[in-house]
């Protein structure tokens, strides 16, 4: 199910979307504590994954104020470039110059890219690593090509990335830079809150060509895999 979100204005759409991801992340926070609040009066801890790009540091640098009890939320990203942070490339860059700051410096911050070893070593101990719990909430953007984390059409990965059940994928996209480490189709899927933050009528465009028809592309996908739910925030 889609539910479309629209602006007319970039800064009241950064702020809608910082509001309703504040607010799911303290039902998600409400929750867990309910839930799994261990004897010892620990506080449960939320999980958020974010995306890079141009397009999100509004949004990031909004959220960054919001009064969460950001020492029990997790960030991690979306997606990422098999770049080190120094590279101005890496969304984990990214998101500590925008995200982790103000309010949100106190977060716990998992990136996804460690270029010390190798790449597929590095998926295989991504997917092994009980810290990387599922995101409770997830921020996702979209590529003119239908493209969302880096599940891109043209990558020799895409029939693995759409249908493995392991959680992280490498990538190597055929017409964008860098491989890729990203989150699989099975875990977008399965992540309760899911968000899309886009602008530009080209964007909308391509988004309401994979909702008329199933496609082959990752956005298309997702809209149509039964049971997901995504709150598109669009502004023109």
């Amino acid at each position: 199910m889609i539910e479309l979100h629209t602006f007319d204005d970039p800064r009241a759409h950064s702020n809608a979307l910082a509001k309703a991801v504040s607010d799911a992340l303290k039902a998600s926070l409400a929750a867990r504590g309910a839930a799994s609040a261990d004897a010892a009066g620990q506080t449960a801890h939320a999980t958020l994954a974010v995306s890079g790009g141009t397009s999100p540091k509004p949004f990031l640098q909004t959220l960054s104020h919001e009064p969460l009890d950001w020492a029990h939320i997790d960030v991690t990203l979306v997606d990422d470039r098999w770049v080190p942070e120094t590279d101005s490339a890496s969304n984990a860059q990214l998101v500590r110059d925008t995200l982790l700051q103000n309010a949100a410096a106190s977060a716990y911050f998992l990136p996804l890219v460690d270029t010390g070893k190798p790449l597929e070593t590095h998926i295989d101990e991504l997917n092994a690593d009980a810290r990387r719990r599922l995101p409770d909430v997830a921020v996702l953007g979209m590529g003119e090509d239908g493209h969302t984390a880096s599940i891109f059409a043209d990558a020799p990965e895409w029939d693995v990335a759409i249908s493995t059940p392991a959680r992280f994928i490498s990538v190597h996209p055929g017409a964008a830079p860098h491989a890729r480490v990203s989150l699989s189709m099975s875990a977008l899927k399965q992540i309760g809150q899911l968000y899309l933050f886009i602008a530009g009528q080209k964007k909308l465009d391509v988004l309401n060509a994979a909702l008329a028809a199933p496609q082959k592309n990752a956005i298309s996908t997702l809209a149509h895999a039964e049971g997901v739910k995504l709150d598109v925030y669009w502004c023109a």
